[in-house]
Parts: structure tokens; C-alpha cells; sequence
């Protein structure tokens, strides 16, 4: 997958594999190369800062816990963090039914 496919769509995918579940830093990688077939491989270089932003744009709490006999930061979606996931979800479905209807390969209105 091309890097750029991943911008402005970080932010979702974190909250997204978020829900439901509190996770350490390098489970939510994981997780994301799990649901995503492997083709999202990210680097901690970009997950973690990212989530520092989520945390303080209110969006996720981290607390230090011990995960396999070893303390790690957990990272946990809030009430604000919820809401904007479902508005995350909403706008991708808007956008990949728009994209669709151009790529999809339909039949093409005849002109009048």
C-alpha cells in the first residue's frame, strides 16, 4: 500500500482499532497489520506520536499498566473519542460511496 493512502486517515484508524478494546502501543500495531491483512505495517515512529496527539486532543486516555509481566502505556478511547470515530466512520463511508460511484466501474449516465 502506498504510504500516501494513509493521510489524513491515521487518526481514524487508531481510534478505530481502539474501540472496544484498551491496548498498548505496540498491540494497536499489530492489530492494525492483523485486520489489515498486512498491508498496513506502521512504524512506531508514527503510531506512537500520533496517539500522544489523540491524547491530547482529549480523544484517548493512557494509563501505565502491566501487560506480560512488563509496564506499558495503554491507550483507551474516551466519550470524545467514541463520538469522533462515529463521525470518522460516517464521513468514510460518504466518501468511499462517492469514490466508488467513479471508480467502481459502473455504466456511465448518457448524456442528454
Amino acid at each position: 500500500m502506498k504510504p500516501d493512502a494513509l493521510r489524513g486517515h491515521l487518526d481514524a484508524l487508531l481510534l478505530a482499532t481502539l474501540d472496544g478494546a484498551a491496548l498498548h502501543g505496540y498491540a494497536i500495531i499489530e492489530a492494525l497489520q492483523q485486520r489489515s491483512g498486512g498491508a498496513l505495517d506502521l512504524p512506531t515512529g508514527t503510531v506512537y506520536p500520533a496517539l500522544r496527539r489523540l491524547e491530547r486532543g482529549g480523544l484517548v486516555a493512557s494509563e501505565w499498566a502491566t501487560v506480560g509481566g512488563r509496564q506499558r502505556r495503554t491507550y483507551r478511547l474516551t466519550s470524545a473519542g467514541r463520538k469522533a470515530l462515529a463521525g470518522e466512520r460516517t464521513a468514510w463511508r460518504e466518501f468511499t460511496t462517492a469514490i466508488d460511484g467513479v471508480l467502481g466501474g459502473g455504466p456511465w449516465p448518457t448524456p442528454a
